[in-house]
Formats: structure tokens, C-alpha cells, sequence
């Protein structure tokens, strides 16, 4: 796949079909979230694959009640990890771990769209529940929650900014 042409017609899925994933899938999925960049290759990130049901639903509730991502086959929550990051010190606690999360994240959403699945990244969500409903460690912060499965509809691409407004050349 030319992933340019990925890039641009990848879109946020909120429907999914009711179909399972196959294991051969979730492998790739996992193993593009391993092999990201990452902030000198600390690796400083953690996820979570979600199946089960009430916890789907539980998680829905904490973002917002978003009730879409509990419909999707599988939920996996990015978690920053601050005992990897923070041989970083500050920088590393608070952007450089969120900027890893970000890379794998996106690495997996493209393998997913080539694979024919749909996702949509979610950031809105009440941190201190998702955290409790997921019974993470200190050390573990979420940062966004990715409904995956195939979608029912894929809808239209949404306007962008022009290039001069993106891009600044100096």
C-alpha cells in the first residue's frame, strides 16, 4: 500500500461491523506498536488490548460516555510509562513517553487501515477512572483510548488546513 494514499484516506471509525478480529490480525497490530520509534529507544509506553465486554463498557462511560468505542471488537488503551521516561527527567515524563504513545499508535492505525480495519483515537476521557477501571500502577498514566474492528461506514474525508497555513518555510 503506498502509505501517502493510507495517510489520506484513513478516517476515524465510531460504527463497527460485529465481527471478531483473527488472532494473525492482533498480531500485527501489537507488533507495529512495539516497532515504532520512541524517544531514545527508551520505549517508554504500555497497552492495554480490551476484549472483554464490561470492561468495553466501563471504558465507554470514563470517555465521556462514548458509547461507540464499547462496540468495537477491540479497545486498546496507550499508556505513558514515567519510570522508563523519566531517565529523561521532566521532559521525558511529560512529552518525550506522550510523543512514543503518539508514534505507535499512529504505526498501528495505518497496518490497521491496510488490514481493512477502522479505529478512531480518543483522548477525551476522565483519566483518574479509566485508571482505576484498568487497575494501572503508578507508574502508568492513559493517554488515549483506540476503538479497533471493521467498519460499518466509512465516512467522508473531513476539511484540512491549506499547506500555507500548516507549513512555514524558513
Amino acid at each position: 500500500m503506498n502509505i501517502l494514499e493510507a495517510v489520506k484516506n484513513r478516517r476515524s471509525i465510531r460504527n463497527f461491523q460485529k465481527k471478531d478480529i483473527p488472532e494473525d490480525l492482533i498480531d500485527k497490530l501489537t507488533e507495529s506498536l512495539i516497532w515504532a520509534p520512541s524517544a531514545g529507544n527508551l520505549q517508554s509506553r504500555k497497552f492495554y488490548f480490551i476484549r472483554d465486554e464490561a470492561v468495553k463498557i466501563k471504558i465507554a462511560e470514563a470517555a465521556l460516555n462514548q458509547g461507540f468505542i464499547a462496540q468495537a471488537p477491540l479497545v486498546i488503551v496507550g499508556c505513558t510509562d514515567s519510570h522508563v521516561a523519566g531517565k529523561y527527567g521532566e521532559r521525558g515524563v511529560t512529552l518525550y513517553s506522550i510523543q512514543d504513545v503518539a508514534c505507535s499508535i499512529m504505526a498501528m492505525m495505518l497496518v490497521a487501515f491496510d488490514n481493512k480495519l477502522g479505529t478512531c483515537w480518543v483522548g477525551a476521557f476522565r483519566e483518574n477512572e479509566l485508571t482505576r477501571i484498568l487497575n494501572l500502577p503508578m507508574n502508568l498514566k492513559p493517554v488515549v483510548i483506540i476503538p479497533v474492528g471493521y467498519p460499518s461506514k466509512n465516512p467522508s474525508p473531513p476539511q484540512r488546513v491549506s499547506r500555507e497555513e500548516a507549513v512555514e518555510f524558513i
